[in-house]
């Protein structure tokens, strides 16, 4: 069987090594207490940080594509993953009910390439324009040698930072309210966002050699092209759902980690876990994947979101008109499971933290 780290991604490090990022960052937040800029809500149940300026309260969110750019190196492809640097910060922030407003990005070359760019920003524009945010600003930074790739052709990577509002005065969304019997309801997704690409082409590579992205896969796609599969953009069916007024008490964007690290943040408020029995299997192209490479599926759950990008807490009542908003903006969400004490349960196999 795979596990991750052999690819040279360790979950667990990666997850230390945030905390202690964490910790050092939150002893700054004493440089703004009593000042416009103090962080209001962080850490459990969040993926942003609100902070208090006064008459309004923003919120602040920051991530990449990662190595997905290898792909579209691979495939000469560069025009949908502007679709998955949004997704990352975007969903993030709508995932504690702010709405994204604005994106400042970042792309690390080695050396530029006009045309590349070019298409680029296209996709950035096409996915902003999709969420409502406007692109305010970047940077293109030129660092030779200290940006590696694919082939010949330019190499990069690529962030973003995006902020937002509450979303007509929400609440936060983090989990808190959270209680046994409420119900969890996932969203539909292919492909695998911006996460777990390590695993996704050190399996690929193994199986099929250096030009891996040039073979068919099961879907009659080449493997480059089913595994560059853009990110879909959730960001406007949940701001309809809290527009709606649906009681949303926990929003998981499911990224790096799977569903035990990021649902699991959504439930750290309440100490609660869940039974999911009735996820959304994954796609065909993720389900190959897992075979080739042996992945088992405790690894696969903490790697991929496994055709689960998006998972909503509900109280029992609002799961009708949940599903029936989502029905109607084309997303495809059913019960996935619901809310219990003790650990997250998939399928029947406990994960901890």
């Amino acid at each position: 069987m795979m596990a991750a780290a052999p690819t040279g991604v360790d979950l667990g490090l990666g997850d230390r090594c945030s905390r202690r990022a964490f910790r050092w960052a939150e002893r700054s937040f004493e440089a703004r207490r009593g000042k416009t800029g103090f962080p209001l809500f962080g850490g459990a149940g969040s993926f942003s940080n609100w902070m208090d300026y006064g008459p309004l309260q923003v919120a602040m969110t920051c991530d990449g594509i990662g190595t997905k750019a290898e792909i579209a190196e691979r495939t000469g492809i560069y025009t949908t993953l502007g679709y998955d640097l949004v997704a990352m910060v975007a969903d993030d922030l709508v995932a504690n009910g702010i709405e994204p407003i604005n994106l400042v990005n970042v792309l690390d070359v080695d050396k530029p390439d006009e045309e590349i760019v070019d298409q680029l920003m296209q996709g950035l524009h096409a996915a902003a324009t999709e969420c409502g945010i406007a692109v305010v600003g970047g940077e293109i930074a030129e660092l030779g040698r200290r940006v590696g790739g694919w082939g010949p052709q330019m190499h990069f990577n690529w962030c973003a930072t995006a902020i937002g509002v509450p979303r007509n005065g929400c609440a936060p969304i983090d989990g808190g309210q959270i209680q046994t019997g409420d119900v969890v309801v996932a969203l539909q997704g292919a492909g695998f966002r911006s996460n777990g690409f390590s695993l996704v082409r050190a399996i690929l590579e193994d199986a099929y050699g250096p030009s891996w992205h040039e073979v068919p896969s099961v879907d009659g796609r080449s493997w480059g092209v089913a595994a560059l599969t853009p990110s879909f953009l959730f960001t406007p069916s949940i701001l309809a759902l809290i527009d709606a007024g649906v009681p949303l008490r926990g929003v998981g964007h499911i990224t790096g980690g799977g569903i035990p690290s990021k649902f699991g943040r959504v439930l750290k408020k309440s100490g609660l876990g869940a039974r999911l029995d009735n996820l959304f299997a994954p796609d065909e192209v993720v389900r190959k994947l897992v075979e080739l490479g042996r992945v088992d599926f405790e690894t696969a759950y903490r790697q991929w979101n496994m055709g689960n990008p998006m998972l909503l807490v509900v109280p029992p009542a609002a799961v009708d008109p949940t599903l029936s908003i989502l029905s109607a903006r084309g997303v495809a969400a059913q019960v996935a499971g619901e809310i219990a004490p003790g650990p997250i349960v998939i399928q029947g196999v406990p994960f901890h933290p």
